[in-house]
């Protein structure tokens, strides 16, 4: 990976709710009067174009269960909506939706992201995901969702078609030539008859292709069909590791899959999801990591945890190491998570509290606690081994994690020549140094 050596890496962030530990909103400086509240991802968008982030990105979920009294109404608004109108008091920052090509119309997304693509002069990216649940599903006129299988089918079609219409003519053909009476080259504008298993499209688009050629895409499945789909549509993926060594991991997975592919010479970013407690001392770090965890939701946190361990966690004792867990051989549930939460024990060797602590900060992402010095050691050493092309912030709490890390960290990245001191270009291709 010696090609990474002296570029700059890549900084995003997702921005959801009051922050993504769960008790951020429990804070008493918490924004969660504020989720309904346009002006409060402006103002975090902002935030990161101040601090030369290249994206701004939201995921999504198209459900509301709202059965517990901690339910966060996160996803108030439409990704692409949110987007719209930050767009408009920022002028730098990326822009990236989350798309569900499950329950998604191509024609209708790849139109969506065009028109912001050309309103902020080529700044949007799309994030492609199947989606996850039933629930969500049932919103979309279908009882369930589709096998794991089908819905990774259905995402290659629709990456594929996305990729149509977002190439189907070029604003050259839009003449406007009044003496001539010429209005349009038709020329090169004609339809592709898309006819699919899952779509079937006359096409073209009604709007042109983007001034950054398309808009980036992204992904963010970690299964075997998630990282094909990556190696085969993905300028980057978002992943998720605890440590160095699942990054490693991965990283050599999406190398060999796209060794595989047609176009074998292209390199994917991969941005792990970063959790950050900074301080100028170690223990004012850990200070505010501790305050969040003591504001958990313990019984939330302890019904996450037996999910995604697969047995009762609701008697173990808070203050006392977590009990032995048996070999991920033996698991028979999703084994992504369940691999992360093998690895925080071996590394951190916890308490039930503090494992409850890392979990609910992200899920169980890179998490680094201490000053900008120490926690600028650990992505440098990411990025220059080239497990890591850069990083997608997850702030424990919004705005204050995304302040520090601005104030703090940014620079000391500036100060060893990682990170850029000003936006070189304008377009989100350019930010990442994409073709």
């Amino acid at each position: 990976m010696a090609e990474m050596k002296g570029k700059h890496l890549n900084l995003g962030v997702l921005l959801y709710g009051c922050g993504h530990h769960q008790a951020a909103w429990l804070m008493p400086d918490s924004s969660v009067e504020r989720i309904g509240d346009i002006t409060y991802y402006q103002n975090l968008a902002k935030l990161a174009e101040r601090g030369l982030l290249d994206v701004v990105f939201f995921a999504d979920n198209q459900s509301f269960v709202g059965k517990e009294t901690s339910d966060m109404p996160a996803f108030w608004f439409d990704p692409l909506i949110n987007l719209t109108a930050i767009s408009q008091v920022t002028e730098h920052v990326g822009l990236v939706p989350t798309i569900s090509s499950t329950f998604s119309n191509p024609f209708t997304a790849s139109r969506q992201l065009l028109s912001l693509d050309h309103i902020t002069k080529g700044r949007v990216g799309w994030n492609l995901v199947t989606s996850m649940t039933d629930v969500e599903a049932q919103n979309h006129s279908m009882d369930k969702l589709p096998s794991h299988d089908d819905r990774y089918e259905k995402a290659d079609e629709f990456a594929t078609l996305m990729n149509q219409l977002f190439l189907s003519w070029d604003s050259k053909a839009f003449l406007h030539q009044r003496e001539e009476k010429k209005l349009i080259d038709p020329s090169n504008i004609s339809p592709f008859h898309h006819e699919g298993t899952y779509f079937k499209v006359r096409g073209p688009s009604t709007t042109p292709k983007s001034p950054q050629g398309k808009p980036v895409a992204m992904q963010a499945g970690a299964s075997k069909q998630g990282i094909a789909l990556a190696a085969k549509h993905a300028d980057a993926v978002y992943s998720v590791s605890w440590n160095f060594k699942q990054a490693k991991r991965f990283r050599e997975k999406i190398n060999e899959q796209v060794k595989q592919s047609e176009n074998s010479d292209k390199h994917i970013k991969v941005f792990p999801g970063l959790v950050t407690y900074v301080g100028k001392s170690r223990e004012e770090a850990f200070a505010k990591k501790a305050a969040l965890d003591e504001q958990l939701p313990i019984e939330t946190a302890l019904k996450q945890l037996s999910i995604f361990v697969r047995q009762d966690c609701s008697n173990w004792a808070l203050d006392e190491k977590v009990p032995p867990l048996p070999p991920v051989e033996e698991f028979t549930g999703p084994v992504g998570r369940y691999e992360t939460i093998l690895e925080i024990l071996q590394d951190t060797n916890p308490t039930v509290r503090e494992l409850l602590g890392y979990l609910n900060a992200g899920g169980g992402h890179f998490t680094l606690i201490g000053t900008p010095e120490e926690i600028v050691d650990q992505m440098e050493l990411w990025f220059e081994a080239g497990v890591a092309d850069g990083f997608n912030l997850m702030p424990p709490t919004l705005p204050g994690s995304l302040e520090d890390f601005v104030e703090f960290i940014v620079p000391e990245l500036q100060k060893r020549g990682l990170f850029k001191n000003k936006y070189e270009g304008h377009t989100l291709r350019e930010h990442l140094g994409l073709a």
